[in-house]
């Protein structure tokens, strides 16, 4: 269990496991997955006979009573496994006998014209149809057309099933819902074509009787779904960013003693090419600062500056990036990077709901950056890590929860439509994993085609066709209003030996809880039928849901389970349709599962097996893959330098800018590949150039030539992030505790049991690092929010600074602060030696220096004047510690202290 002291408000109002079909079906996507993940107490993504019991008991509409209930489960239970799967549990919703089908989403199952044509079909299409479409339609709904006319084109079988903005033109054997038939019909006032003259009702007959049989239509021109010819792909692969990055030799410089290596001389010559010069290295000191803070995202000990300025070796500096590479503060610095890029938060947002396993990815990703895990495994583990090999559970276990990625992102689990859900998700997570890898906007592809990049939006819905396939385990409880969408959790092998963050019960709290849930189920049986004790019924069912729920969460050895979020392949693969402007209702042609074609070497690569994403997992890591490297180079030099070498780092289309040395970032791209895609070599290599040495000067020639420092002549000086600035405190107070918890605060509510949450309050004097602080959608922590901390529903690559009046009464009046200036103070009293001694240390530990003689001076007026002005207003008070607190907190509030330079 973590340390963490939060303080919430949980608002659990259970609506009963056993609904009444007449309840169910109130919600408009009712379908066998919702009311599957309603009986699935534990979370384990099947039915057991006892879940099946509890969820249909108190249904009136249940065939043959209670007694049928057993018969009905092994009826079901094709594998014999004593469980039904969601595959199973759907037969329940097969034809009976004179009655209909149940179907959740019938959209799903509309003909797609892929079906074999018969020769008289095909007689009548060339016959009767084509003619028409041909003569009658052509001039205005063909791909040739100067004009297309509503965004209906009928040259192609894929066009007409798609049709146009005013939805799907034909919907086969249905012709009185066919919008075609409609217009032709001349029956309506507001929709009749052609619009000059009715077509003869012979033809109208024709075009009836052919939609009546399923619409054939044998046209197989790669028109690709739409046939809009509004996106050339092949000029689209002409842009920058979807070319292969090539490498460029090193150019010739005027100033061959300055580069230290291929980095700077790609910035010099650019520089050179303007007339501009570099200015000078920066001070040891202030370099040891900044490469400590960028690369562990703490301050240099005192004992570390001394290291480092008695060292004279020629390879001093290099052996200082070695050891921060090394330590395990690197994967919580860089760590907290990603998480900003995979919107990593620890609730739903929106009703907020909180996700208690999100904690396990955290630690997963700051893991991955200590172990230099070769990014393109780091990719293919976030997309498809249930997919690949593992030769143990511990790896089986970390590829598990890598794919926490794909599950993180904000949800209206109170959304009652079920198909807009899914859409939804399906659309953040196309967001997610484009924006993050690619630094593409795929998602504005969804409701047409990209306006500005070469993404049509058949490429969009053939990527939702992965992930409708995909089942997202966020782990939200069934049964607690308003959670309409719950879901499983996976569990964890048990021999990946992984914490939990539940402890287990105590062998006599548990037989309590077995005791009360026998009790129970005897309470629940002897209650009579009707519906005047459905209120109690309800209660008792729920009580039973959740002690049964906390009893599975052990082993039967005693020992607790461990789950993560994540995704799994769903027992079913499906196309998705093209919905035209994305609108649920209105479902266009099915597109196959498939890539972004613009970047695909062989666009007519289709889905081999599965869902798709171990396919969409090697696409997108793969060397080929134009973007993927490029954009985490980007990223990697972003966070040393201030700025991008792209400076849109999640936008590398048309919107996003240019890169400022596009031969430099095609040159570390195709480095970093041939380097085995690591993270720590490539930061080592930048950090080790001179240019990263450089210092923050000023230079009024170079600052009219180039304002924004895009070409790299000085060191940007920058505020540290809030993490940094909130660990920074504790650390110079000596109070951060370097052992990462086991878990989150949000975590505290159960294991995988997520409820509905508002937050109240949460206290931050734990002293953890920042990157351990939980994160709650919409409740960020105030010291974080402050300081820019990254909105955990979005994609981001690099944080907003602003700067405003409420940060510096903050450092100025902040408890926190406070707190952490006595703690600094106590330390600095213990200091052996005079005051000039102890104010010495105080600035080495703050700001990485010693202080001027003038500083010195100033500070030793300050602590006599102000221990004498609090020992005349306050007798039971510590003149000395007062005037030393204050002097601690007058240092955080120091723009030296919050900025590197």
């Amino acid at each position: 269990m973590t340390g963490y002291s939060a303080r919430v408000l949980l608002v659990l109002v259970l609506l009963p496991a056993g609904r009444t079909s007449a309840q169910v079906q109130r919600f408009p996507a009712f379908d066998p997955e919702r009311i599957f993940s309603l009986g699935d107490a534990d979370l384990d993504g099947r039915l057991s006979l006892e879940e099946y019991r509890d969820f249909l008991r108190t249904s009136p509409r249940m065939r043959g009573g209670a007694a049928a209930i057993g018969p009905m489960f092994r009826r079901l239970d094709a594998d014999r496994d004593g469980f039904l799967s969601t595959a199973e549990y759907r037969k329940s919703f097969s034809p009976r006998p004179g009655g209909a089908a149940v179907k959740p989403d019938a959209r799903k199952e509309m003909p797609t014209g892929e079906a074999s044509i018969t020769p008289d079909q095909e007689k009548f299409f060339e016959a009767k149809i084509r003619p028409v479409l041909a003569t009658q339609c052509g001039k205005c709904h063909a791909s040739t057309a100067e004009k297309l006319r509503g965004g209906l084109q009928l040259d192609s079988r894929e066009a007409l099933r798609l049709g146009g903005d005013s939805g799907p033109a034909i919907v086969p054997g249905n012709p009185d819902e066919s919008l075609l038939i409609r217009a032709i019909r001349y029956r309506d006032d507001e929709v009749q074509m052609p619009p000059k003259a009715k077509l003869p009702d012979s033809v109208v007959a024709d075009f009836e009787a052919w939609v009546k049989m399923g619409a054939p239509d044998p046209r197989t021109a790669p028109a690709g779904v739409g046939a809009r010819p509004s996106v050339d792909l092949a000029k689209g692969r002409e842009f920058w960013s979807f070319r292969q990055p090539k490498k460029s030799a090193p150019p010739v410089v005027k100033r061959e003693d300055w580069p230290r290596g291929e980095i700077d001389r790609f910035l010099l010559a650019t520089l050179e090419a303007r007339g501009l010069t570099p200015v000078a290295d920066a001070d040891r000191p202030r370099l040891l600062r900044r490469v400590t803070f960028e690369l562990i995202g703490l301050p240099p000990t005192p004992e570390d500056l001394d290291d480092f300025l008695q060292d004279d070796s020629p390879d001093a500096f290099a052996k200082v990036v070695d050891r921060l590479l090394a330590s395990p503060r690197f994967g919580e610095r860089w760590g907290r990077h990603w998480l900003d890029v995979a919107r990593f938060a620890e609730s739903s947002g929106k009703t907020n709901f909180t996700y208690p396993q999100a904690w396990r990815y955290r630690d997963w990703a700051i893991a991955s950056f200590n172990a230099d895990k070769p990014y393109d495994q780091f990719v293919r583990e976030q997309i498809a890590g249930d997919l690949l090999h593992a030769e143990d559970d511990r790896k089986r276990a970390d590829q598990l929860i890598a794919t926490g990625f794909l599950a993180l992102g904000s949800k209206a689990h109170d959304a009652e439509n079920r198909g807009q859900f899914t859409l939804d998700l399906v659309d953040e997570q196309i967001e997610a994993t484009t924006r993050a890898f690619l630094g593409l906007t795929v998602a504005c592809a969804r409701c047409h085609d990209h306006k500005l990049d070469p993404i049509p939006q058949r490429d969009y819905y053939a990527l939702s066709g992965i992930f409708r396939s995909t089942q997202t385990c966020s782990g939200t409880l069934a049964g607690v209003f308003p959670n309409f969408n719950a879901s499983p959790l996976i569990e964890l092998p048990p021999g990946a030996g992984l914490p939990s963050a539940v402890p287990s019960l105590p062998q006599g709290q548990r037989a309590a809880m077995e005791e009360r849930l026998a009790a129970l189920v005897r309470e629940r049986d002897a209650i009579p039928p009707g519906e005047g004790n459905r209120d109690r019924l309800r209660r008792t069912t729920s009580l039973l849901s959740m002690l049964r729920y906390r009893l599975a969460i052990d082993r039967p050895n005693g020992s607790p389970r461990a789950f993560a979020m994540g995704v799994r392949e769903r027992d079913e693969f499906v196309d998705s349709p093209l919905y035209v402007r994305g609108e649920l209702d209105q479902p266009g042609a099915v597109v196959p599962r498939g890539l972004v074609r613009v970047l695909c070497d062989d666009p007519s690569a289709s889905i081999a097996s599965g869902s798709g994403r171990r396919e969409l997992a090697d696409w997108l890591a793969s060397p080929s893959n134009p973007l993927t490297a490029r954009v985490i180079v980007n990223r990697v030099w972003l966070h040393l330098f201030g700025r991008g070498l792209v400076a849109t780092p999640d936008n590398f289309g048309a919107a996003g800018q240019r890169p400022s040395h596009p031969e430099l970032l095609d040159t570390l791209a195709v480095d970093f590949m041939a380097d085995g895609w690591s993270i720590k070599r490539l930061i080592r290599r930048i950090v080790l150039s001179r240019a990263y040495g450089l210092d923050s000067t000023h230079d009024p020639r170079n600052f009219e030539a180039d304002p924004d420092n895009t070409l790299v002549w000085r060191k940007c000086k920058r505020r540290l992030e809030a993490e940094a600035l909130r660990d920074a405190l504790l650390a110079v107070g000596g109070r951060l505790n370097p052992d990462p918890p086991v878990g989150s605060a949000t975590a505290r509510v159960g294991e995988g049991l997520a409820r509905f949450v508002r937050i109240v309050g949460l206290d931050v004097s734990d002293t953890h690092r920042s990157v351990y602080l939980p994160v709650i959608r919409d409740e960020v922590l105030e010291p974080l929010a402050l300081f820019d901390f990254a909105d955990p529903s979005l994609v981001t690559g690099e944080r907003a600074t602003t700067t405003g009046p409420a940060q510096s009464l903050y450092f100025m009046n902040g408890p926190f602060v406070a707190r952490q200036a006595k703690a600094l103070a106590d330390r600095l009293r213990a200091v052996e030696g005079d005051d000039s001694r102890k104010i010495d240390q105080a600035y080495r530990l703050t700001f990485t220096r010693p202080p001027t003689l003038a500083e010195r001076d100033r500070v030793v007026a300050f602590l006599r004047d102000f221990a004498a002005l609090a020992l005349a207003n306050a007798r039971e008070v510590d003149p000395a510690r007062e005037a030393w607190s204050a002097f601690c907190q007058a240092l955080f509030a120091n723009a030296e202290f919050r900025y590197l330079d």
